[in-house]
Parts: structure tokens; C-alpha cells; sequence
């Protein structure tokens, strides 16, 4: 969770994707096939011919040969291709498609029995938004690149399925394509195609829950638990302003326990106090995230107009600028506005990563511009598909794969300022926002009402806390 700048921010997915996987991928050789023997072909075009180049442009048309439609979400695209040196890694990125770059997928993976010319390959896949391919029609362009992450000039004339003289597009069978797992088009290199990209490791299931039974900040079951009480200074927010401890308390709501994060300020960065909740640990990244929260749209005394953050969000260390490794996923309430906006607006973001000075962000967001004061059910998921997230039940957005985790992270609520511009008194007011519940459970995507059903077990089996999950 940081600053972004007044009125900068960052609006469009960028579609960079992940880094390169290093695990080897192992299975048995998959049999060649051609447009007689199944329903897809693929067309092959490049608009990078020389053997190097600063980066790789396979361009590909998807054609539907068969007889009945064929989901895209269910179609793998592998262009296979040798690594510059063991240890260089590779992004993915859409420049154009007809589809949109916001359906299409690109993962990278490590081939069991390397060749002369690939031990890697490329993995193009779609998203659900991509709907059904007809009989007889073709996805249209699909104008894709990849280079590598430190942007030295590749090579790419040993490349298994580079084609210096496809200038236009034609069938291509030194790229394959699978449907729902069976391999439909194409041969790839001597030695065998390599196994799907293998889910996340664990078997899953481990749960964190904490109902937010405390009697304070210093209550030691709260250290015990895992939990750190922010009182560091620095930002995001005010200048000046300082993270107080004290003012994260713990209650109780409709008969629950909650917690409460009290923000406030009498209109100088001195006077002005903000808090922050977190995991010491970071040990969460693929499966359900989800946590009951009361936002609020007005002080609860005092002048209104403050441009406030409410957050429930999930992080790691940024280790450099644009460092490919960062992973942040947010829910953020800014009730009177703030980063451009002039009212209510809840955001959820998925960050890949970015640069503090000058600013520079890589991420994909959607938005509801609309007051939600009030209590509501946040849920995101995380695995191998994509980011969804959910409020109160329904879906809000679902974000590419291009901003999986690399490495785990901690979970955090907080509330903050960013600036005072939006109210320039100085009577003091304070502003509130409660969570009812936490929960996260590793390597499994639960719907809403499964979140909603296993906080009613632990609440009737008189749980208040469990963590089960292991550290990293």
C-alpha cells in the first residue's frame, strides 16, 4: 500500500506478465497432430524477422477447423524457443488483440529434454472473457512479444519455432495447440512437449482466521497471534504524521468482535495520526483472501471532506524499483475522493510492480464510484487463472495473469490521509473503520458463500483464531 500522486493514477492494465518460472516441467511426449485430426489450427506470422532482436513478435491467428464451437479458455498456444544462457529470464507482453490484451495469457515454462533449439516455451492462453471460437472463424490477430526482463538483444534464428521468412500469416505446425489438455495442432521439438505449467506447490487448505478478539493493542495473544501494530513513521499519507498504535482497538459489533483503526486530524501533518495492522509474516500468496469491513464516509465528529483510505490489502517488500518479484493486492475505500477522483470510489488493484521517483506503476484495477459506508464481505482469489475479487457476493473484477505472485506476502488493513488539500480546518475530526473477521486459506479458491459458510463453522464451533499455515 503506497502514495500514489494526486491525479497520476495509473489507469490501464499494462500487460507485462510474469517472470520466468525456473521449475522443469516433466510428462510424456504429446502426439503431433494436424488440422485434419482436430478442431484448431493456428496461423503463424513475425514482424521481427532478423536472427537478433530486442525482443521476439510471434503473432498468431487461432482458427476453429472443426465442426462445434471450441472455448478459448479451454486452448494452450506453445511456441517453443532456446534460452539466451540457463539463467536469462523472459516477459510476456500483448501489444494488440482483436480480442483484447486483457483476454490473453502468457506463462513461460522449462522443457524436460532440451534441445538444439528450445528448452523453453511460451504458453499463450485466454481468459473466460474470451468467449467461443465458431466453426470456421479465426480469433483475429494476436500481435504478442516477449524479451528478456534485463532487455540485452535475444537471439532468436536457433529458435525452434521462429520463422524468419513468415512475414505473413500461414499455417504454422512448429507451434502447438492443446484443448482442454490434448494436444490438437502442431509437433513440438524432438524429445517431447513438457506437462501443463504445474499449479502452486502445497496441497492447500491451511487456514488463517482470527475473529479479532482482543482487549488492546498490547495484548499479548494479539504479538502471539502474529500480528504487528504499525508505530514506524513514514508513509504512505501525511507528511509528518504519525502511526499510533493506541488507536487500533478492539470492541464488539451485532455481536461480534471487531477491531477498529482510527484515523485523525486537526489539519497539520503534527497533528495528524494514522494506523496499520499487519502479518510479521510473510508467508500468503495463492488461494482466499477474504475479511468482513465496516467502511465509513463521514469523521465521527468534526468537519468532513478529508481524503481518507480505507484498506484491506495483501503485500510484500518492494526490493528495487520495478523490481519483478513485488506483489500487492488491494481493496481501497476513498470515501471522499483523492488520486483524481471527486467522490466515493472503491478501487481493487493488482500491482506487478513500480517505481517510487519518478513515479511509474505497473498494475490493473477496477473501480465503483458510489458510497460503501457500511459493513460488506471482501473476497479475492489468487491462482493460476488470474486475481479475482468480490464484494458482498458479487463479482467486481477479475485481473490478468500478468500480476501472479512471485513471492508471498503479508496480509494488512490500514487507514491514512493522503494530504490535507481535501479539508483545510483545523478542528479536530476522526475517522473509523472496523473488521469484523480475517481469513486466508492457502492454495484453494472458495466462492463467497464457501468464505461465508466456513466463518459461520468457526463462529459456531467458538473459534476465535487458527493458523495453520505454514511459513515460506
Amino acid at each position: 500500500m503506497r502514495t500514489r500522486p494526486t491525479g497520476r493514477r495509473a489507469r490501464a492494465a499494462l500487460a507485462l506478465t510474469a517472470l520466468l518460472g525456473g521449475a522443469v516441467l516433466t510428462g510424456l511426449p504429446a502426439p503431433a497432430a494436424t488440422a485434419a485430426d482436430g478442431p484448431l489450427a493456428v496461423q503463424y506470422r513475425t514482424s521481427a524477422a532478423g536472427a537478433t532482436a530486442d525482443q521476439s513478435e510471434p503473432w498468431f491467428k487461432v482458427r476453429n477447423t472443426g465442426s462445434a464451437p471450441v472455448q478459448l479458455s479451454q486452448v494452450k498456444i506453445r511456441y517453443y524457443f532456446k534460452a539466451d544462457a540457463p539463467d536469462t529470464a523472459y516477459r510476456f507482453a500483448c501489444s494488440w488483440a482483436v480480442l483484447g490484451c486483457a483476454a490473453v495469457t502468457g506463462t513461460f515454462g522449462t522443457l524436460p529434454e532440451p534441445t538444439a533449439t528450445a528448452d523453453r516455451y511460451l504458453e499463450i492462453g485466454f481468459t473466460p472473457s474470451a468467449g467461443t471460437l465458431a466453426p470456421g472463424t479465426d480469433t483475429g490477430d494476436l500481435q504478442l512479444r516477449f524479451h528478456r526482463t534485463d532487455w540485452q538483444t535475444l537471439r532468436q534464428s536457433d529458435d525452434y519455432s521462429f520463422g524468419a521468412a513468415r512475414t505473413s500469416y500461414a499455417d504454422w505446425d512448429k507451434v502447438t495447440a492443446r484443448l482442454a489438455g490434448a494436444t490438437v495442432w502442431g509437433a513440438g521439438p524432438e524429445g517431447g512437449d513438457p506437462t501443463d505449467p504445474t499449479d502452486p506447490p502445497g496441497e492447500g487448505g491451511q487456514t488463517l482466521f482470527d475473529d479479532f478478539d482482543y482487549a488492546s493493542h498490547t495484548d499479548p495473544d494479539l504479538t502471539a497471534h502474529g500480528w504487528s501494530v504499525r508505530s514506524n513513521a513514514g508513509g504512505p499519507g501525511v507528511p509528518g504524521a504519525t502511526w499510533d498504535p493506541s488507536k487500533v482497538t478492539f470492541g464488539s459489533s451485532g455481536g461480534n468482535s471487531v477491531m477498529d483503526l482510527e484515523t485523525s486530524t486537526a489539519g497539520t501533518g503534527a497533528s495528524t495520526t494514522h494506523t496499520e495492522i499487519l502479518t510479521r509474516s510473510m508467508k500468503f500468496a495463492y488461494g482466499t483472501y477474504a475479511a468482513r469491513v465496516r467502511f465509513s464516509d463521514a469523521p465521527a465528529s468534526g468537519p468532513d471532506g478529508d481524503r481518507v483510505v480505507q484498506t484491506f490489502f495483501t503485500i510484500n517488500d518492494l526490493k528495487a524499483p520495478m523490481a519483478d518479484d513485488y506483489a500487492e493486492y488491494d481493496f481501497e475505500y476513498l470515501p471522499n475522493g483523492g488520486w483524481g477522483e471527486p467522490s466515493s470510489i472503491l478501487y481493487t488493484t493488482s500491482w506487478e510492480t513500480y517505481a517510487p521517483d519518478p513515479w511509474q506503476a505497473v498494475n490493473q484495477h477496477s473501480e465503483s464510484r458510489r458510497s460503501f459506508a457500511g459493513w460488506h464481505d471482501l473476497v479475492v482469489t489468487i491462482d493460476d487463472s488470474g486475481i479475482t475479487y468480490y464484494v458482498d457476493g458479487s463479482h467486481f473484477g477479475t485481473h490478468d495473469t500478468a500480476y501472479l505472485p512471485e513471492r508471498p506476502m503479508s496480509i494488512n488493513f490500514n487507514q491514512w490521509l493522503i494530504d490535507l488539500e481535501g479539508q483545510s480546518s483545523t478542528t479536530p475530526r476522526a475517522y473509523h473503520q472496523q473488521v469484523d473477521y480475517v481469513l486466508h486459506v492457502k492454495d484453494q479458491v472458495l466462492t463467497p458463500a464457501q468464505v461465508a459458510a466456513k466463518i459461520d463453522a468457526y463462529r459456531a464451533a467458538g473459534t476465535s483464531f487458527v493458523d495453520e499455515v505454514p511459513a515460506p
